[in-house]
């Protein structure tokens, strides 16, 4: 199955080991799912991921491109031909939105449910990590 992995659940893997994020990031790749990734959602895990902010100690922004590079090399790269907008409130997240239903995923991941709740009208349900990782120890 393809997921969408919103920027929030990258940034809140680097900021903790013992998050489900983190957990969920150090499952992959793994066979029961695969992270569909646009070129428009990638620029902008670069962009966010690569801020002073974001960056876990003693890393740099080079170490974070290559890490994104990496998950890059393992998703499923989807283009985007039919944009969405205006759907959600934040243009952003429009963006996570058209790369989900474009890829057919059936989850998106984020900490942010709230700003995602419509996105089950077009198939797409919005799940937190923790929730996520439930869902794959409960099915056999």
């Amino acid at each position: 199955m393809k997921i969408v992995l919103d920027t929030s659940v990258l940034v809140a893997a680097t900021r903790s080991r013992r998050g489900a994020s983190f957990e969920l990031l150090s499952l992959l790749p793994d066979p029961r799912f695969q992270i569909a990734l646009s070129v428009s959602l990638y620029c902008e895990w670069q962009d966010v991921l690569s801020r002073p902010e974001h960056l876990p100690p003693g890393m740099e922004s080079e170490d974070a491109r290559g890490f994104l590079r990496y998950l890059a090399s393992i998703a499923h790269l989807q283009d985007v031909y039919y944009l969405w907008r205006p759907f959600l409130r934040d243009p952003n997240d429009d963006m996570v939105l058209e790369c989900a239903v474009a890829s057919g995923s059936r989850f998106l991941i984020t900490h942010n449910l709230r700003d995602f709740r419509r996105i089950t009208d077009l198939g797409v349900e919005p799940l937190t990590p923790a929730d996520f990782l439930t869902r794959l120890r409960s099915t056999p």
